[in-house]
Parts: C-alpha cells; structure tokens; sequence
C-alpha cells in the first residue's frame, strides 16, 4: 500500500486543509474498489495510472482549472492582444515623440534628438506593452476562475460559441486589398513628425553649420509668419488623423476610402502651395546665407516649384495605389 499512501498524499498536498481528510478517505475507497482481493503491485500501478497525475485529480476535486487561459478564453484573449498592443504602443510612441520634439530647446542636433527619441521609445513602448500584457492576462485569467460553464468550446468576440453564420459577417478579403497595422502606424509617425516640426521649425529646421568652436544653426523659416497659417495646419493634422483612423476601422481598401484618401492626399499640396506662396514665411537670414554659400545663383521660386511637383506627384501615385487596390476583385467576385 505504500503507492497509494503516497499517491493520496500528493493529491492531498494540493487541497486545502478543511477538506484533506474527506478526500482523503473517499480517494482511499474508491482506491480499494478498484482493486482485486489479492492484487500485486502491478495491479496497484494500474489502478493508479487509472487515475492519473495527482495535480490533475486535485484540480478535479477544487473544480479548479491547471492552465491561467484556457481554451473558451484563448483565442479571444489572443485577439484583444493583438488590437490593443499596437494601438497603446502608436499611443505611447505619439506622445513621447511630440513631448521631446516640443521640449526641444535646440541645443542638441537634430540627430541627436531623433536618437533620443528612437532609444527612450523602445523603452516606453516595452513598458507599456508589459503593462498591457499583465492587466489583460489578469482579467482573463480571473474571467476563466469566476465564470463557470460547463462548455469549453471557445467563444468569439460577440462573446459566443463559434457557429457557421459567424463565417456570413467575414468578407474574403485578397491579401493586397489588406490596410496593415504597420501602414497606419507608420502615418501617425509622420503627422507626429511634420506637425511638430511646423510648430517648433525656428528651432529644428534650418541650416547647421560646424564653426571652430561651436555649432551655428541658421532658421529656415520666419516663425512669426509660419505660426500665423496654424488653423490650415491643425485642418490637415485633423485630416490625417480623420483618414488614419478610416482606414483602420475599415482594415481594407473600399471604394469610398480611395475617393476619401485621393481627396486628402491634394489638400495638402495646395496648402503647400498656399502657404509658400508668401516668400516672406522664409528666414531673411537664411536666403541671405544660402544665397552667400551659392554664390548668389540659388534660386528659390525653382525650390519651391520642385517641392510641389514632387508632392503632386507622390500624390497622384499614393492615390492611384489606394484606387488601384480597392477596384482589386476578390476571389469570389471572380468565380462569379
């Protein structure tokens, strides 16, 4: 008997104290009923494998699940992550990047700024995914000990057990019609980048010179004249932010999301072109000192004229992109 002693123990261990002894003495008879009257210890072994692992057969009697997420709860538990993961990391990326860039004195380069940036936002954003990960891992785990059902056939987002209709709410959708996190992502870092640079252009965007001892740093804008366009420019942050946010609710190329980002893609070339216009947004002291650097024979109207080319031409491509993937057919349309 000294198999079973010890295998009751090691059930026994498991359990809270107030119910040992019951257990203990209903595991011991069933233990004995299972056995022959004259059994070996093969036959011992054999009852006992009957049984199975002591932690198992505790957890039976607790009613008490071994795992932290089971099956009813994973797939959904998996799916949140993978929502709120990348929006809390854009959060804690955007807000990070727009306090260093508005804190930013001038004092250290813009490299060296844009450095900073790249190394404390590992950080923050590991943090925060840590953060996430814990708290959600919590609840779930507290949902899968305090909500009981006698199904573990795991649930959807709706909060119910899979059936064939759920299949009539998914589109098929080809892969390049898909819109990726990482695309939307990669947006919000670009409105951060350029809006913060617009409002804090005297001290970031300019010319930087290496003198003998120190660095000199000459204002490509007249910031005085810039910040007075502010209302055009806090229309085109709420724009991208307008559009980024589309797309993500829509997670695919439609028609109406092409037309909606063909039109936002030229508003910001005429307010280029608009703003631009009024040679007088340029730093006296920087034409003067590019103009001493060339000799006199920069000229700038042609800058200008290059830039907005170039940004009417990026957006006719951007726009024809977004419409050339949303007329995409999908497979089942080609059956069809």
């Amino acid at each position: 008997m000294k198999l079973v002693e010890l295998y009751i123990q090691e059930v026994m261990r498991r359990l809270p104290e107030k119910n040992r002894e019951d257990i203990a003495l209903e595991l011991t008879s069933t233990i004995e009923d299972m056995l022959p009257e004259d059994y070996t210890e093969d036959d011992v072994r054999e009852v006992l494998t009957s049984l199975g692992n002591p932690a198992v057969l505790a957890s039976n009697y607790q009613d008490r699940p071994m795992h932290l997420i089971g099956p009813r709860y994973y797939d959904l538990y998996m799916t949140l992550l993978k929502i709120i993961l990348p929006i809390s990391a854009a959060i804690t990326f955007i807000v990070l990047a727009a306090t260093s860039v508005l804190n930013y004195s001038g004092e250290s380069s813009p490299v060296e700024i844009i450095l900073s940036i790249a190394g404390n936002a590992v950080v923050e954003v590991i943090g925060t995914g840590m953060q996430v990960f814990f708290w959600l891992t919590l609840i779930f785990a507290i949902i899968e000990r305090t909500v009981s059902s006698d199904s573990q056939l795991p649930i959807t987002m709706k909060g119910k057990e899979w059936t064939p209709d759920d299949l009539k709410d998914i589109p098929y959708v080809p892969k390049e019609k898909r819109i990726s996190k990482l695309e939307i992502f990669g947006g919000l870092i670009w409105t951060v980048i350029w809006s913060t640079c617009y409002f804090k252009a005297s001290s970031i965007v300019g010319l930087y010179e290496k003198g003998d001892n120190e660095r000199a740093f000459t204002p490509f804008f007249n910031q005085e004249v810039l910040i007075g366009y502010w209302p055009l420019v806090v229309l085109l942050i709420g724009l991208e932010l307008h559009l980024l946010l589309r797309k993500w609710k829509e997670g695919i190329w439609t028609r109406k999301l092409a037309i909606l980002n063909a039109v936002y893609q030229f508003i910001p070339v005429a307010a280029f072109m608009f703003i631009f216009r009024n040679m007088e947004v340029l730093n006296p002291e920087f034409t003067d000192r590019i103009q001493e650097l060339f000799n006199g024979s920069f000229n700038f109207q042609w800058l200008y004229l290059t830039v907005a080319v170039g940004l009417l031409v990026a957006s006719v491509i951007n726009s024809y992109e977004g419409v050339k993937k949303a007329l995409k057919m999908n497979g089942a349309d080609r059956v069809l």
